[in-house]
């Protein structure tokens, strides 16, 4: 049930926008005046009529309380998800039960509700009874497996003869091959069911000729690829958690098999990255009983954002289940007792200091590990020479930021946060330095999305 009196910032909901364009229209219908017939229910639904440039008005539905984060329905013909007219419903709910007032959903609005929630419940049906017949013949699960692990072994070791050559004939080979060798060797990686490797080759092809000191990351990276072909094909050596990192790794798929853990967990960050293929979303939470970090993953196809949601701020009293592999913090999110709600909870930090050696010790467990999640307690953004770093107010350390956090207006966000005065900072940091993703002012305020 939706606590009527719990109401999402205007930040908060902005966060869903699309774009930014989607972020300036859905701004404007924020408030009373195109709106009509606008109300709120007890179990999370939101509706309202939106005036547009026809004589019919659009029909915009919300479902707030949905576990993975609203979701939303609207007569207009934008292609954009969610619509301004969404945003703007929220914007308007956000601001106060007035205008959108408690009662029974209107006949269009509870049709949608209903057969949501109906095929949710179906949803849930089909992956029980789906996951009971896999794992019914458990006999041609394993052939299956068989089949795919000497694919990838003989991916494996194709991939340990090309990048022997590479050594073998000098770097300066690469850039003169272009990257059609590299995506040929990719797509060989795909067909060997290694999409791991097929990523990280693909990777490596555009490293030569990116700019000063090109030759020492792609041998950096060669080394990675090598060591991660040498874990496959030595995997009955290693120990479970790192062989279950390998896998991962390589591209194997695995489910959230381990014990669910119940918390109220705060969504610390959610961005998306994407390619030509797939858009992902990543959403940090912590667990504030627990203190616990978990990373939810969802995905979405070329051009269109994934469906799980969650604003910068907000708390779940929810389950999580952990992926295996050592050192690893992607989980599933399970069941949730209550829709999201904002918080005013923090996460505790840590000094630069101890930010840089949590990512040192995490690599004993995962050496492919970019970064790790950390959050900076009382740090100051300052430049240095012509890049920026967040120092320690109290110390003589700093962390570097990485060159895509300095090329975001959220560093001036940050900047303008700070004003030369301490900031709690949640980002990831890693080999390449720290990237921020969500700051606190050090007095009471509310959360700063930075990315």
């Amino acid at each position: 049930m939706t606590q009527q009196g719990v109401r999402w910032t205007a930040d908060q909901v902005l966060a869903l926008a699309p774009d930014a364009a989607s972020r300036k229209a859905g701004s404007k219908l924020g408030a009373a005046g195109p709106w009509s017939e606008a109300g709120s229910s007890e179990e999370g639904a939101v509706w309202g009529l939106c005036k547009g440039s026809g004589s019919k008005p659009y029909q915009t539905v919300i479902d707030v309380a949905d576990a993975a984060g609203p979701a939303y329905k609207c007569s207009c013909p934008s292609r954009k998800f969610p619509c301004k007219h969404a945003l703007g419903l929220l914007l308007l709910w956000a601001g106060g039960e007035g205008a959108t007032p408690p009662g029974a959903p209107p006949g269009w609005a509870e049709q949608w509700i209903a057969g949501r929630r109906q095929r949710a419940q179906e949803r849930q049906e089909a992956g029980a009874a789906g996951s009971a017949a896999v794992s019914g013949d458990p006999e041609a699960a394993r052939r299956r497996a068989e089949r795919r692990a000497v694919r990838i072994t003989a991916g494996a070791t194709e991939l340990e003869q090309r990048l022997a050559d590479l050594l073998r004939g000098g770097l300066a080979g690469a850039e003169q091959a272009g990257y059609g060798m590299w995506e040929e060797t990719a797509a060989r990686m795909v067909d060997a069911q290694a999409p791991g490797l097929a990523a990280r080759v693909r990777e490596l092809g555009s490293i030569p000729s990116s700019g000063q000191g090109w030759p020492v990351r792609l041998l950096e990276e060669c080394a990675l690829i090598h060591l991660l072909d040498q874990g496959w094909l030595r995997r009955e050596r290693l120990a479970d958690g790192l062989a279950s990192t390998v896998r991962s790794r390589i591209g194997l798929p695995s489910s959230a098999d381990g014990p669910a853990i119940r918390d109220r967990w705060l969504v610390l960050a959610q961005y998306d990255t994407a390619d030509a293929r797939l858009t992902t979303r990543r959403i940090w939470l912590h667990g504030t009983d627990s203190g616990r970090t978990a990373l939810l993953l969802s995905y979405g196809a070329a051009g269109r954002a994934p469906e799980l949601a969650l604003p910068v701020g907000l708390e779940l009293d929810a389950e999580v289940a952990a992926y295996p592999g050592a050192g690893q913090l992607r989980a599933a999110l399970g069941e949730q007792f209550a829709p999201p709600a904002p918080s005013a909870t923090r996460p505790p930090g840590v000094t630069t200091e101890q930010a840089a050696a949590r990512y040192g010790e995490a690599l004993r467990d995962d050496p492919w590990l970019d970064s790790v999640p950390v959050t900076l307690d009382r740090v100051i953004p300052a430049p240095d020479g012509d890049s920026w770093q967040l120092a320690d107010a109290e110390g003589d350390s700093a962390l570097p930021l990485t060159a895509s956090a300095r090329s975001r207006p959220g560093l001036w966000r940050l900047v303008s946060l700070s004003g030369g005065a301490p900031v709690k900072v949640f980002g990831e940091c890693g080999h390449r330095g720290f990237t921020p993703l969500t700051a606190w002012p050090e007095s009471e305020g509310e959360a700063v999305r930075l990315c």
